[in-house]
């Protein structure tokens, strides 16, 4: 029976702060943030929000998508040009098939790569651009501050 009321004390202590660290933890720094406040000067047009964040999502999605088929291209391109190589007569004629599948791979990978991050900031820009028209005070209800999140994820290729 002590040994009962020992552990439910020990229990009731941790729950209440008996003893140990009573530091918080620290912020998950890849945590969503999200900060909505209205100033007193205006308001904000939720929907319109909503549709500022829809249209950028789906701008995000096609870029990522058309990304992922460039992605698949050059990687299709590159296996039929080494296979292509491999099929020469000469090691001089072999090796510069190889050398010319991957700097066309290489180049593709850097087209693709481009276009995508072309596509991410326009994308973000856009919506910049159309959150602030609902009203003041709306880019403190937008999602602006994950900008890095997404920026730093690169669709598959960097």
């Amino acid at each position: 029976m002590d040994k009962l009321f020992l552990t439910a004390a020990a229990g009731i202590g941790a729950l209440f702060g008996g003893g140990g660290d009573h530091h918080m933890p620290p912020p998950d720094r890849h945590a969503i943030q999200m900060h909505a406040t209205t100033t007193a000067s205006g308001s904000v047009d939720i929907a319109c929000v909503a549709a500022a964040v829809a249209a950028r999502e789906a701008a995000l999605g096609t870029a990522a998508s058309g990304n992922a088929s460039a992605l698949t291209s050059a990687y299709s391109d590159r296996a039929s040009a080494l296979a292509s190589a491999y099929t020469q007569g000469s090691n001089d004629s072999i090796r510069k098939a190889v050398k010319t599948a991957w700097n066309n791979f290489g180049a593709a990978l850097r087209l693709a790569h481009k276009s995508w991050k072309t596509a991410q900031q326009g994308a973000w820009t856009q919506f910049k651009t159309a959150v602030k028209a609902c009203g003041a005070g709306s880019t403190s209800l937008s999602d602006t501050s994950n900008a890095s999140i997404d920026v730093s994820a690169g669709a598959g290729s960097e």
